[in-house]
């Protein structure tokens, strides 16, 4: 069974035709006690699928600590998302409903190098001047 249904695909596929430069996924998982490590796992896999321009690497999260560690990870499901350069965007738990059109837009972003902010927003992000780590948390409804 697949997760993404074949009318999803084609309109994912062309989404992530408009990418840019290729992207990594780094998926962080394990096989105890991470009830939706599997379906995330396939979730993946099915989205990577969907363009040669998304590449996968799947990190046992029990087995390698010190991978974990670089990437900043402490939970699975964990998903890093990775172009030219890391730029800290991770996503906990399966990015399902809502959370995957975000999930494909930080794709697209990553992928062109650029957030797409306006130039003031960028200018006052620029005056801060410690460092800030934001959190955006979702539950599902």
């Amino acid at each position: 069974m697949t997760l993404i249904e074949e009318r999803d695909r084609a309109q994912i596929r062309r989404i992530l035709a408009a990418m840019g430069d290729p992207v990594k996924i780094v998926l962080f998982t394990q096989t105890l006690e991470c009830e939706t490590c599997p379906d995330t796992q396939q979730l993946i896999e099915e989205l990577v699928s969907l363009s040669d321009k998304l590449a996968l690497e799947i990190v046992d999260y029990a087995a390698d600590k010190e991978k974990a560690a670089q990437f900043g990870i402490d939970k699975v499901p964990a998903i890093a998302i990775i172009g030219d350069e890391d730029r800290g965007i991770r996503y906990y738990g399966i990015p399902a409903g809502f959370e995957f059109a975000s999930l494909l837009e930080d794709l697209l972003m990553v992928s062109h190098g650029d957030s797409g902010l306006d130039s003031r927003t960028r200018e006052k992000l620029a005056a801060i001047d410690k460092p800030v780590h934001l959190q955006v948390l979702v539950t599902p409804t």
